[in-house]
């Protein structure tokens, strides 16, 4: 199949078509821009969008990014390995569900999250003087 070579003025518009390379690329092989790929393009104004303002919804900042935050602890549990414990806690976090709560080590959350144990702490504290007091 024979193409006839394509001459373009300085201003016009030219659609480009560039299709994946087949196979496996290896180090070092580049693909190459070939012209047969050049087709005249006359404008449209139908294939201009207009930008609409964007809504934010929720607590994005203005990067539209959130913070993760944890909610609350879901369990605990302590891996026992040769010489030392190590500590566990499940966490749900912020625009997640329980089935995605993940495994956090418990000093690092301590750290960061205090207010999470805090609410535990008081919680168990409770537990215990209801169960002093035969209240369970």
């Amino acid at each position: 199949m024979k193409r006839r070579p394509l001459e373009f003025e300085i201003g016009e518009k030219a659609y480009v078509k560039v299709s994946p390379m087949k196979g496996v690329i290896r180090f070092g092989k580049n693909g190459k821009f070939n012209p047969r790929y050049l087709r005249k393009y006359i404008s449209n104004p139908s294939h201009v969008l207009e930008i609409e303002p964007l809504v934010v919804e929720g607590n994005l900042n203005k990067e539209l990014k959130y913070e993760e935050v944890p909610i609350r602890i879901v369990d605990t549990k302590k891996q026992v390995l040769r010489q030392r414990t190590i500590p566990y806690v499940k966490v749900q976090w912020s625009n997640h569900s329980e089935r995605e709560a993940t495994w956090e080590l418990e000093e690092k959350m301590r750290k960061q999250y205090r207010y999470l144990f805090e609410e535990k702490i008081d919680s168990s504290f409770e537990d215990e003087t209801l169960n002093k007091e035969g209240g369970m």
